[in-house]
């Protein structure tokens, strides 16, 4: 006895929409998706509420080190300003690892522009620390060269004439003394106070250089406690 074959009754088409070349099917997850960015109501999620949140925690930390000169550029809230202030004078742990939650809380109510101010005010000191380390580095290599090498010298008093020459060229014979006078065989070369002069005549010439060319930089008195020394 044969079987009859019933004809299979076609597939009902899934209803549903493209999008840059991709069918997104009615109702499924991505169309959803798609209809709240369409509103402007897509919500962030949990994970990045979360990073949000820390970056701000961090951001609200570094108000601690943000140096005074760079901070009243910013148009922060008193409460902040008072909270930052009280968490310096804070040393016990456990008290200021709550003043710091309140000051994460105080950021959480700042306005997108004021923290890409703060952010902004960071990554300026930043630059400048960065600046400082640069100037330190020029200024070593500067002091070593002036008092190993005679034609460093004339280089120098070229490219920085307001340098007084006797002063530097009596600082300089001294530190020749100095190291010649220490010398212990086997030993690095000990070096005296007018070595130290030389380092600090240069970078004190250096740095009033960088501000000759660029007069925005922060002069304020409190960014000269950041300014590296000598090692």
């Amino acid at each position: 006895m044969s079987v009859s074959m019933i004809p299979a009754m076609p597939r009902k088409p899934t209803k549903g929409y493209f999008v840059r070349g991709h069918f997104v099917a009615a109702g499924s997850e991505l169309d959803q998706e798609l209809k709240r960015e369409l509103k402007g109501d897509v919500e962030l999620s949990k994970t990045d509420l979360k990073k949000h949140s820390d970056h701000l925690q961090a951001l609200g930390e570094q108000l601690l080190d943000l140096r005074a000169g760079l901070r009243k550029k910013l148009d922060l809230p008193e409460r902040l300003l008072e909270a930052v202030d009280e968490a310096r004078r804070i040393s016990n742990f456990e008290g200021r690892r709550r003043q710091m939650q309140y000051i994460g809380k105080l950021m959480r109510k700042l306005d997108e522009s004021t923290v890409a101010a703060i952010e902004a005010a960071l990554q300026e000191q930043h630059q400048g620390s960065a600046q400082d380390t640069l100037r330190l580095h020029r200024a070593e290599h500067w002091r070593d060269r002036l008092v190993a090498e005679d034609t460093a010298l004339t280089e120098w008093l070229e490219a920085h004439p307001a340098t007084d020459p006797q002063h530097l060229r009596t600082l300089i014979r001294q530190a020749r003394k100095d190291a010649t006078a220490k010398e212990v065989p086997g030993e690095a070369p000990r070096h005296g106070k007018s070595y130290r002069e030389i380092f600090q005549l240069v970078q004190a010439a250096l740095k009033a250089a960088e501000a000759a060319a660029n007069p925005d930089l922060d002069s304020s008195p409190d960014s000269a406690s950041t300014t590296p020394q000598e090692p």
